[in-house]
């Protein structure tokens, strides 16, 4: 899909004049460009501030030298390249096709003829990668485009020499969870050769007639288990049954499923080469004519079609504000003052859109006030303030409001701060509407929110794109930390992380009968990395669980407890939500089982002590929050909570006034910083006002370095964090305990088994 380009974008780079935004990442933009010929291509733009370090352009350079020396009509070619420009750029041809993952997920699995057809392409593909003497370490359905006349292997980022030892050191995984080879997920470094890119290519293929990667879903480190220990799930292949396969395809199905053994072997020795896939094992799987697509079902080809006159409708070339602004500079008339109002008027909101103090300063300039106009500094909060999460986004606004007005009824400030708040209930179509808003808004200079993973995945780009700090205190999802964005911190512990001491918890005990695990489906990501996380630890710890799983909306839940039970369990772990956990607890209540039955934070709701009864009385749950009611260091706060809002503060409100504050820490260090420097430079004048401190904020960028390099202790925790991927670095997982039907806060849970 494309979109219109931005205002802050440049109209042209390595003379192609660019036409729409393909896609953005966290390191920089793809955009759809037009040579001076005519010819479309793909053009990928590094961002500036990385193009200022030596090491990721080397990396560039190196990715460009690597999709040079692949000639293949499988791949898609490199059309230009200038590594060494001040904005790093590389074009390739363009593919108005979606990406094999793309069409699955629309159209569901491909049929096995079209998956042997695939695959040999794709495998000649890999032989000229090979042959260039290098390994891709990518191969992902992301990584395919589909064409009229084929598919195409693209992004040679991570690609490198086969030999090459630059990148080789333990512990770095390089490449995509799910579907890279056993060599990458023990970042064996040298041993990553082209039989890794072998299996991946079977990953690939699994992937693309089941529909379902073959080592599952869910947190990296059980992907990375799976894959090096557990065998593909290739199940349906050999009947058709989940292929999409007529009745003729059954032959065709049960060669497929032996090429894929034979790619997914553990040891890399025992995998066929890429030319010999292509040459021997499916050498009868002709590789489509030019204009021929009778090798993909209709409906896919249907969709390629579609997806390309989508593509191909280009949007129309409209000047950046820099154009507009050198256009109006040399024309034959020099442009008046009330002309320059008039062009600047005309492109206020797009200006305003771009959210840079350059549009503010323009239109200040424009104006020249005799006194600088006060601006009140801004901190945004988007969170679900009126849908099924309401308590937990109120709670979150109010815990940020509070912090303001303290700061602000201080006797002495440098500046003053307002709270905008924005209600996306909870709905990740509602999100990026609501994001916009405060997005749009030059005042606002950090952003505290969303709710839930869903609104904060659907968000978390437009904040990356407008480099808008975006500090998240609830939502806890491992899909939020997978990508590199620029602007997000994680003010707390991932789900899987929070999850992790419960393990701790039951090696402190003195039952030594092996713990029972049960995940459901309904909670789905959710529930996966919990129990995820708890049957890697545990086996770890040498403790291995009796893991069951229940599909989603499974009602009955009393045969796999009697199961686990009659397996001889000696504590049971529940992961899901709460309204399963209280059937859950129910069963266990009535089987008499009293052992320790523990859960992570989304069990700790109402909803679990209404529906459980008595049967939840003693069940444990982590969390990544605590209860400001029972914490020493947060009784100032509840006290003024109570007074302003007249209650007790709910769960997230203390992490979200804890985390306004450190925001409000680093503005005032900065505005301190930027004091010091003017009183060295100019003599004490008139006192300025209030209102008047602190006219120039730091930039939002400026503003996102500060805050993930910085420290601050909190009333619920410490907040630090990775400087270079602003996740949580720090401790905070917590215990709670049901006692008298209601949740008792135990303080922070144990690290150390």
């Amino acid at each position: 899909m494309s979109g219109r380009l931005l205002p802050t974008d440049p109209s042209s780079i390595g003379g192609h004049r660019l036409l729409a935004r393909l896609g953005a990442g966290g390191m920089g933009v793809v955009y759809l460009g037009r040579t001076e010929a005519g010819a479309l291509a793909a053009v990928k733009v590094i961002q500036a501030e990385y193009a200022d370090e030596p090491d990721f352009r080397a990396r560039f350079r190196r990715e460009v030298e690597a999709a040079r020396r692949v000639t293949s009509p499988w791949a898609v070619p490199v059309t230009g390249a200038d590594p060494d420009a001040a904005a790093p750029w590389l074009a390739t041809a363009f593919v108005p096709g979606p990406s094999l993952g793309e069409a699955v997920v629309r159209h569901g699995p491909l049929p096995a003829r079209s998956v042997r057809i695939l695959g040999r392409m794709l495998a000649m593909a890999l032989r000229e990668v090979h042959a260039a003497g290098l390994v891709h370490r990518d191969v992902k359905p992301a990584n395919v485009l589909l064409a009229v006349d084929g598919p195409r292997l693209i992004d040679f980022g991570i690609a490198r020499a086969a030999d090459e030892t630059a990148i080789t050191s333990t512990d770095l995984v390089v490449g995509t969870p799910g579907f890279l080879s056993p060599e990458q997920a023990e970042a064996r470094g040298a041993a990553v050769g082209p039989p890794s890119d072998v299996f991946s290519l079977g990953c690939l293929l699994a992937y693309a007639v089941t529909g379902r990667p073959p080592f599952g879903t869910g947190a990296v480190d059980a992907l990375l288990y799976r894959t090096v220990h557990d065998e593909p799930d290739l199940a349906g292949i050999d009947s058709g049954a989940e292929s999409g396969a007529e009745s003729g395809d059954d032959a065709a199905s049960g060669e497929l499923l032996t090429l894929l053994h034979m790619c997914l072997a553990k040891d890399p020795e025992d995998r066929p080469t890429a030319e010999q896939i292509c040459t021997v094992l499916l050498v009868e799987d002709a590789v489509p004519d030019g204009g021929r697509t009778d090798w993909l079902p209709d409906d896919v080809v249907r969709g390629i079609a579609d997806r390309s006159a989508e593509m191909l409708a280009l949007p129309d070339i409209e000047p950046t504000v820099a154009e507009a602004a050198t256009e109006a500079a040399e024309g034959a008339e020099p442009a008046s003052p009330g002309r320059r109002r008039l062009l600047l008027a005309s492109g206020a909101a797009v200006l305003l859109a771009a959210g840079g103090t350059a549009a503010w300063a323009a239109l200040r300039d424009e104006d020249t006030p005799s006194t600088p106009a006060a601006r009140r500094w801004a901190i945004g909060v988007q969170a679900d303030l009126s849908g099924a999460q309401r308590t937990v986004g109120r709670a979150q606004e109010r815990g940020a409001r509070l912090a303001v007005e303290q700061f602000n009824s201080r006797s002495s400030t440098p500046f003053e701060l307002t709270l905008k708040a924005v209600d996306d209930g909870g709905s990740a179509g509602r999100a990026p509407a609501a994001a916009k808003t405060l997005i749009q808004d030059p005042d606002v200079l950090a952003v505290l929110g969303p709710t839930n993973d869903e609104t904060a995945h659907a968000v978390l780009g437009a904040y990356d794109e407008a480099l808008l700090p975006l500090l998240c205190v609830s939502a806890g999802g491992l899909i939020l930390t997978t990508a590199q964005y620029r602007s997000f911190l994680h003010c707390r512990p991932s789900d899987a992380a929070v999850a992790l001491p419960i393990s701790v918890y039951l090696m402190g005990q003195k039952e030594r009968a092996r713990p029972g695990v049960l995940q459901d489906r309904t909670a789905q990501t959710y529930a996966q990395e919990t129990a995820s996380a708890s049957v890697l630890v545990l086996r770890q710890l040498g403790r291995p669980a009796y893991p069951r799983v229940i599909p989603a909306g499974t009602e009955d839940l009393a045969p796999v407890v009697d199961d686990m039970l009659r397996a001889g369990i000696g504590s049971f772990v529940y992961a899901g939500y709460a309204q399963g956990a209280a059937q859950v607890a129910r069963e266990l209540a009535g089987a008499g089982f009293d052992k320790p039955r523990l859960s992570s934070q989304a069990v700790i709701d109402p909803a679990f002590l209404e529906l459980a009864g008595d049967a939840a009385e003693g069940w444990l749950m982590t969390s990544s929050f605590v209860d400001p009611t029972a914490v020493p260091a947060a009784a100032a706060f509840t006290a003024a909570f109570r007074k302003r809002y007249g209650e007790a503060p709910g769960y997230y409100a203390a992490e979200a006034y804890d985390a306004v504050n450190l925001v409000i820490q680093e503005l005032v260090k900065a505005t301190e910083a930027t004091e010091a420097t003017e009183a060295t430079k100019t003599t004490k004048a008139t006192k300025a006002t209030k209102a008047t401190k602190g006219e120039q904020p730091p930039k939002r960028q400026e503003l996102v370095g500060l805050l993930r390099k910085s420290r601050y202790k909190g009333i619920t925790k410490e907040f630090i964090f990775k400087p270079e991927d602003g996740t949580f670095a720090g401790r905070g997982v917590f215990l709670h305990q049901v006692e008298g039907g209601r949740f008792r806060f135990l303080g922070e849970a144990p690290s150390e088994a």
